[in-house]
């Protein structure tokens, strides 16, 4: 004979299970942790804000003719870009509009910004060939950017589709140092349509399907043998030394180094694109 729920004398329901109420809260508490993507979070975002005020600040100096400032001030944003993914993936504070505000704070500090350092440095004596050219590497960050975080699930993890706008920005505002050392002390003037190229080449190139290593494959946990650990205390010693005359050539080479994958593809009669993956990306990848 089946059994029924007993009701008390009143008529009201039958007491709910011990717990019942446990589970419910726990049931919440996962509901709240799926939602957590969706908040908004001080410390990554601070990072972001401090990058965002460094391109302010770069753009700030070049109008006042302080160069030398406004590329360190784009450094440093390269430096606070690359640390708040980082804090956000440690804290596990990732969130779509993390994402959203670093590519807004990238297009100033490493779009805009350059631009315009370069344009009031050497590009405004060239008339309209130099806005044009400034503006040509303007377009290619923005272009690149949006690209990226459409792009971000389809693409192998281990190269960029095209130049990278931080390492675009430090091509652009390392030659600056480069010539404005005291060593060197070249005039703008003298190499004004060296900088034309440059700006056209970083554009251009942020807008290409030339991979660029990404180094997102290293694994900072794993074991190294000792003398990797010597030839990184030697490269902050080099750079240390003299920071412009070190630092661009870097770039340079990094610059370079996407067309000699390419080429070397292209030579082996492999794809010159990035490759796909059926790999997931997580969502902390688009911070």
């Amino acid at each position: 004979m089946p059994a029924f729920p007993r009701r008390k004398k009143n008529g009201t329901a039958p007491r709910a299970p011990r717990f019942a109420r446990l589970k419910r809260f726990g049931r919440r508490a996962e509901d709240r942790q799926g939602k957590r993507g969706r908040g908004i979070y001080l410390l990554p975002n601070a990072f972001t804000t401090g990058a965002l005020f460094c391109g302010f600040y770069a753009i700030v100096m070049a109008m006042n003719q302080r160069f030398e400032h406004a590329c360190w001030a784009v450094f440093i944003a390269m430096i606070l870009d690359g640390l708040d993914g980082r804090v956000a993936r440690l804290t596990n504070t990732q969130s779509e509009f993390g994402a959203q505000y670093d590519s807004l704070s990238d297009m100033v500090s490493f779009g805009a910004a350059p631009a315009l350092v370069i344009y009031e440095w050497s590009l405004r004596g060239l008339g309209k060939l130099g806005w044009i050219a400034a503006f040509v590497y303007c377009a290619g960050a923005a272009l690149r950017l949006a690209r990226f975080n459409t792009n971000i699930e389809v693409v192998d993890k281990r190269f960029f589709q095209g130049l990278p706008s931080p390492a675009a920005a430090a091509l652009v505002v390392g030659f600056i140092m480069f010539m404005t050392d005291p060593d060197i002390n070249i005039s703008a003037r003298q190499v004004d349509w060296v900088s034309w190229c440059i700006a056209v080449f970083a554009g251009l190139t942020m807008v290409s399907n030339v991979p660029f290593y990404s180094f997102k494959d290293v694994n900072f946990r794993k074991s190294v043998p000792f003398i990797v650990v010597f030839l990184i205390a030697l490269g902050f010693a080099l750079v240390a030394i003299d920071p412009p005359k070190v630092l661009w050539p870097i770039f340079v080479v990094y610059g370079l180094s996407g067309y000699v994958v390419f080429v070397l593809q292209r030579a082996r009669g492999k794809r010159v694109s990035i490759i796909p993956t059926d790999e997931p990306i997580e969502d902390s990848e688009r911070r």
